[in-house]
């Protein structure tokens, strides 16, 4: 069930577009943001506030790599798997990031802290490697760096 706090942040997003169906992506992120997460049951509720079927919610939801289906970690680290990044060093971040945490793509740390996935584009190809944690994007990224990195969510 939606809380009243976002049925009003989705209400918002619903006044800014001609359509209604048209906030369907900001009513994901508002649940997911409160919920870390979209499970099945809070997708018919959203589709069901939004006048969709959750079908047609779910096709947008699994189409957007930012929406999250499953639970996440406290911290999602997304890395940049482009070319570029690949190219300046990615997969060197990519296997510290494996041994550190001791997971891998997809997979969340046994203390529910941290999820990593791979992105296909974080936009920022002339400062690549890129990786993202939250919101917080990280450009240039060595491997010296890494550690006091993750640090901060620790």
């Amino acid at each position: 069930m939606l809380t009243v706090e976002e049925k009003l942040e989705i209400d918002k997003a619903i006044h800014e577009v001609p359509v209604k169906k048209a906030a369907c992506i900001e009513a994901l992120k508002v649940v997911q943001q409160k919920r870390r997460w979209v499970s099945d049951e809070s997708l018919k509720d959203i589709a069901a506030y939004m006048d969709m079927s959750p079908e047609e919610l779910d096709s947008v939801a699994t189409f957007y790599n930012l929406i999250f289906r499953r639970p996440v970690g406290r911290h999602v680290i997304l890395i940049c798997d482009s070319i570029s990044c690949y190219v300046m060093g990615q997969e060197k971040l990519t296997d510290l990031i494996t041994k550190q945490l001791g997971i891998r793509y997809g997979q969340t740390t046994l203390d529910g802290r941290y999820t990593f996935l791979p992105n296909p584009c974080l936009g920022t190809c002339d400062h690549a490697p890129a990786l993202m944690i939250d919101n917080d994007l990280y450009r240039d990224v060595t491997p010296e760096q890494l550690e006091e990195i993750l640090g901060k969510y620790a």
